[in-house]
C-alpha cells in the first residue's frame, strides 16, 4: 500500500527575531517544515521552487529524512525570503520584509511519479495555485490545506472553490472567523464545514487547537512550555506531524484525527523550543512517543472525572 504524502508550498530563507535573539538566512518556509515533521512517519513528496542561492546541504539533508525531492525545482533567482519579529507577541509575528523572489511566479508541476500519491496537503499558498496542483493529482485518497488572513482577504473566491474539494482544512483561529466573518470558533468551524470539509482544524497557539469533525468537536491542548524560543513554522510543523500520522495510519475516522491532532501538537512543541528547525535536526521517534504519552497525562481529565 502507498503510504506517502505530498506537499506543495513554500522553501525559503527566514529572518527571525525573537526575546530569545535573533537569526539570519535560516531554512524555513511551509513545505520544508511540513516536510520535516511529516517525514517521522511517512516518505514525503516535496513540490516547491529555490533559487540559485539555495544550498546543496539542505537539499541532502531533507533527502536523508526520505522526503523526495523530484518536485523541487531550481530556478535562476534568489530563494523566497522572510524577516519577521516576534518581540511584541510570541504567538503572532510582524512581518518586516517579504522578498518572493523565484516564489513570485511559481507555477507548480508535478513529476509523473507524484500524481498517484493517495494523501495531499496544499500548504500555505494562493488557492488558484492549490487548485492547480490538485487538478493534476489522480483521485487522492485524502486532500488538505492550509491558508492564510492575505488570501481571505484577496482570494476568497477561489479559497471557497478549492474547500469544495477537499477534506480538511487547518487555520488559525483569527483567519476562521475572518473567512466566516463569525466571532465564534464552533460557528466559524462549523460555516467552514458547509463550504465542504468535513474536518475544520482551528489552532489556537498557545490554547491548543480544535477539530471540528462531521458532529464531533474536540480539543487538545498545547504542550505546555516554559520557554519558547521561536514560533516560527509552528503552525506547518503541527499540520506535518497531523497529516503525517493520518496517511501512515492510512484511516481518517474521528479517533484516527483525535489522535494526529495530539502528534502534530507534540511535533509543533519540539519545533518552537529552537529557532528555525534546529530542533528536529536531532529529533527520534523514541523522543515523540515520549512527550505523547506526557501530553497525554498531562492533559488527561478522567482520573479527576472517575473519582
Amino acid at each position: 500500500m502507498d503510504n506517502s504524502l505530498l506537499v506543495v508550498g513554500s522553501v525559503a530563507f527566514d529572518h527571525v527575531q525573537t526575546p530569545a535573539g535573533e537569526r539570519d538566512e535560516s531554512l524555513g518556509g511551509s513545505a520544508t517544515y511540513f516536510s520535516y515533521s511529516a517525514s517521522f512517519f511517512v516518505p514525503v513528496k516535496l513540490v516547491a521552487v529555490i533559487g540559485e542561492d539555495f544550498p546543496q546541504k539542505h537539499i541532502d539533508m531533507l533527502k536523508k529524512r526520505n522526503i523526495d525531492t523530484t518536485g523541487l525545482v531550481r530556478q535562476p533567482g534568489k530563494t523566497f525570503r522572510w524577516a519577521g519579529s516576534y518581540m511584541q507577541n510570541l504567538n503572532e509575528a510582524e512581518t518586516l520584509s517579504t522578498e518572493l523572489n523565484v516564489f513570485e511566479n511559481f507555477k507548480p508541476e508535478l513529476p509523473e511519479s507524484y500524481k498517484d500519491t493517495p494523501y495531499v496537503f496544499l500548504a500555505n499558498i494562493n488557492p488558484e495555485l492549490q487548485l492547480d496542483v490538485l487538478n493534476l493529482t489522480r483521485s487522492p485518497k485524502f486532500v488538505a490545506c492550509d491558508t492564510m488572513n492575505l488570501w481571505i482577504n484577496y482570494k476568497k473566491p477561489q479559497l471557497i472553490k478549492l474547500l469544495g474539494k477537499i477534506d480538511l482544512i487547518v487555520l488559525n483561529d483569527a483567519e476562521a472567523k475572518m473567512l466566516t466573518e463569525s466571532d465564534n470558533i464552533i460557528k466559524a468551524a462549523r460555516a467552514i464545514q458547509s463550504y465542504g470539509p468535513k474536518s475544520v482544524v482551528v489552532k489556537k497557539g498557545e490554547h491548543g487547537a480544535l477539530l471540528v469533525h462531521g458532529d464531533d468537536i474536540f480539543t487538545v491542548p498545547a504542550y505546555p512550555l516554559e520557554t519558547v524560543v521561536d514560533p516560527t513554522g509552528a503552525g506547518d510543523t503541527f499540520a506535518g506531524g497531523m497529516l503525517g500520522y493520518i496517511c501512515k495510519s492510512g484511516k481518517t475516522d474521528t479517533m484516527t484525527l483525535k489522535k494526529a491532532m495530539a502528534y502534530g501538537t507534540v511535533m509543533a512543541s519540539f519545533n518552537v523550543q529552537d529557532f528555525s528547525m534546529n530542533n528536529l535536526f536531532g529529533l527520534t521517534e523514541h523522543a515523540i512517543e515520549e512527550r505523547l504519552q506526557d501530553l497525554i497525562r498531562k492533559s488527561s481529565l478522567h482520573e479527576f472525572v472517575n473519582r
